[in-house]
């Protein structure tokens, strides 16, 4: 039962857990009046101090569609934190006001400051090139609606594995489940950080590191494409350098298998061709639908409804 606890990153939930939010996820997707109006008179306080429309996008969809309200800010100029107020003392605020708080912040580790701080649930929206562990359970929903199950896969990361957040969250979360391999694909000055290969190993987890995309895309179930990101360069010149490594269009698409599907936690640039988007393997647009549906399963547990 999760009612009342904060998600800092994944591991904060059990599997069990994650896979009752699942099931309710599908339920809320089967049935658009199920939990309809459950969190009435509830508000939650959305912390945006970091770009966001998906994330920030799809927790006000989910709070307004179970009949819930929202309050809170977009971005940190409009906040006093641009006065210089602390993380801390914005969280005392903002949990006075509110039944639960999702925040985004540019530091890795505000989250779980946040958490110390706050008298209502906290919930990570991403925390610098930490974890984003709600992306996390989109992407497993996602694997899980598109192939029936989460495990005996092998996953391919590709692009930006140094800094993307997502892509730290998931392969932890994968971790957990039996029989995964996971395929890292970036070039040498972004690969995955050592205290996720470190836990991997720790854990038996069979992995590879490689830099060519196109070897590798005989073997993938799922390939999680990622932006490299520029705001998380200090060189413009090494962001412009690194930016279009890789590119997935229909040629290199076509050595995949025929099931296999593409996700990514969007916003995209230019790392998969618009001609991807027709094909039956894209998988990334129902993967933002998918979203909404879990953090609506994640809202109402959290707040106790359910």
């Amino acid at each position: 039962m999760i009612k009342g606890r904060s998600l800092v990153e994944p591991e904060d939930f059990s599997l069990s857990e994650m896979d009752s939010l699942f099931l309710l996820a599908e339920k809320i997707e089967n049935d658009e009046k199920y939990l309809r109006d459950s969190l009435r008179g509830k508000l939650l306080a959305t912390l945006f101090f970091e770009p966001s429309t998906r994330t920030r996008l799809s927790f006000e969809a989910a709070m307004l569609r179970l009949g819930g309200s929202c309050l809170g800010f977009a971005e940190p100029g409009s906040s006093s934190a641009s006065e210089g107020e602390s993380l801390a003392d914005t969280i005392r605020m903002a949990a006075s006001y509110s039944d639960a708080i999702v925040m985004r912040n540019p530091k890795e580790g505000a989250a779980l400051l946040a958490a110390r701080y706050s008298s209502v649930p906290v919930i990570n929206a991403g925390d610098g090139g930490h974890h984003h562990p709600t992306q996390t359970l989109t992407d497993l929903l996602t694997i899980k609606r598109l192939f029936g199950n989460i495990e005996n896969k092998t996953v391919g990361f590709c692009g930006d594995l140094k800094f993307g957040r997502t892509v730290h969250s998931l392969a932890k979360a994968l971790a957990r489940y039996s029989n995964i391999k996971m395929i890292f694909i970036s070039p040498t000055e972004l690969v995955l950080p050592e205290y996720i290969k470190s836990m991997l190993k720790k854990q038996n987890v069979e992995f590879e590191e490689r830099e060519n995309l196109e070897k590798s895309m005989p073997e993938l179930d799922v390939l999680y494409m990622t932006r490299v990101q520029r705001e998380r360069f200090f060189n413009e010149d090494d962001y412009i350098r690194l930016k279009d490594t890789y590119v997935l269009n229909p040629d290199k698409l076509s050595a995949g298998k025929e099931k296999m599907i593409v996700l990514h936690p969007l916003p995209r640039v230019n790392e998969i061709s618009v001609e991807i988007d027709s094909d039956s393997r894209a998988a990334y647009f129902k993967q933002a639908k998918y979203g909404m549906y879990v953090r609506m399963a994640l809202l109402a547990s959290i707040l106790g409804v359910v």
